[in-house]
């Protein structure tokens, strides 16, 4: 039963009690052709467009999509546990991936392994040569990740753990991925590293299938289609850089701001010593910027934990389906390249080569794969924006809620 016809508790305000509607900035639209489509969750329930009564109907909305998708997936992966393991030539970080499936390509209904960031890495790659007309997911950036210097703190850590179980659980949503025999090996194997070194010896190889993506040939022009794709894409990423680097400033200010809170708050308990008559108001006056430092805490570890790292995914996955529209260019730019060829030699038959007929069956593939992630990613980034900025003017109203009330 789709969400439209399930009626909610929550949702009982009308339109007229929202007031106007907002409209968003016309760089930010999508490509006219995937915004005039309905919207539908991977497993066929279509999505109801229209601005929730409240941010808690929002989440309880979420919530019922979750539970509707549940009921037909078939795998299931977790990442959690990270581990330390210092050794006499480095020191790194293992997570242990389960993974529970009724599907018949695995031999057990169940797994659990442990992974470093490089496996994950690994995987990745293996999915971007064995798949190179998917979108595949990002993994977080190795090193670097905004506000954390060291790398093995528990901050660290835990970002990385949430990311990279996000990165796996995109590839287990994805009809094609989560097919892949590379994604298998790396949920069922027990020694990874006989598999990457058997994958070394193969590059040759791997290198002959995907040599079309960087040959020498230049597209004359997208499809408007494509190049519209392309337009929003650059324009998004833009915008979003600069919400992170805004993002940034505005939590860098707010530890700053309460650092100074800390030091304040004590000065007036002390003067409340000295100052027996005046006590009491000036106890309270501590007390209230203790309270005020401990939400604007609160609201900063939010920003800095489940605000940010979202922003970072969605840049690199913008940057990922650039690379995979680069593709696709370069498979059209080739197949018009021999078309041209097979022009110039004027033969006697019209017969078109079997090797054009090949390039044209990968520019269709391309299009194809590329137009339904790109799809599939739109339907996901509204479902997890609308999640994070309803979720982040929560916590920005209860923050406010608990300054006013102090």
């Amino acid at each position: 039963k789709s969400l439209r016809e399930m009626p909610h508790p929550l949702a009982t305000s009308s339109s007229e009690e929202m007031g106007p509607a907002l409209t968003p900035s016309p760089d930010l639209l999508l490509p006219r052709s995937i915004a005039d489509k309905d919207l539908s969750l991977p497993n066929g329930t279509p999505v109801d467009t229209s601005s929730p009564a409240s941010s808690s109907s929002l989440l309880n909305r979420l919530q019922l999509d979750d539970d509707l998708d549940v009921e037909t997936r078939d795998l299931f992966v977790t990442v959690d546990d990270p581990k330390k393991h210092v050794c006499t030539m480095e020191t790194y970080i293992t997570y242990r991936v389960t993974t529970k499936t009724t599907r018949a390509e695995f031999d057990l209904p169940e797994y659990s392994v442990r992974r470093r960031y490089q496996d994950f890495d690994w995987l990745r790659n293996k999915l971007e040569e064995s798949q190179p007309t998917h979108l595949i997911p990002p993994l977080p950036e190795k090193f670097v990740v905004k506000g954390v210097v060291d790398r093995f703190s528990e901050e660290f850590v835990e970002t990385r753990r949430k990311a990279l179980d996000k990165f796996l659980k995109r590839i287990t949503d994805h009809p094609v991925l989560s097919f892949n025999e590379h994604f298998n090996v790396f949920l069922t194997a027990k020694d990874l590293n006989a598999y990457k070194k058997q994958g070394m010896a193969l590059l040759s190889k791997v290198g002959e299938s995907v040599k079309y993506v960087t040959g020498g040939y230049k597209v004359r022009s997208r499809p408007l289609e494509f190049a519209a794709i392309g337009d929003y894409l650059d324009t998004f990423s833009l915008k979003l850089g600069t919400i992170d680097r805004i993002a940034q400033r505005i939590i860098k200010e707010q530890l700053e701001y309460l650092v100074e809170l800390r030091e304040y708050g004590p000065v007036y308990s002390t003067w409340g010593g000295l100052e027996v008559e005046l006590s009491e108001p000036l106890e309270g006056v501590s007390a209230c910027i203790g309270n005020c430092c401990t939400a604007l805490e609160e609201l900063s570890e939010d920003m800095t934990e489940e605000f940010l790292p979202v922003l970072r995914e969605y840049i690199l996955y913008a940057e990922s389906m650039k690379n995979v529209l680069k593709k696709r260019d370069q498979v059209q730019a080739e197949y018009e390249a021999k078309l041209e060829a097979v022009a110039l030699k004027k033969e006697d038959r019209p017969k078109v080569p079997t090797d054009v007929e090949k390039c044209q069956d990968r520019v269709e593939c391309f299009n194809a794969d590329l137009k339904a992630d790109m799809e599939r990613w739109q339907n996901n980034k509204r479902q997890d924006f609308r999640h994070l900025l309803m979720g982040m003017a929560d916590k920005n109203i209860q923050y406010y809620e608990k300054v006013c009330v102090t």
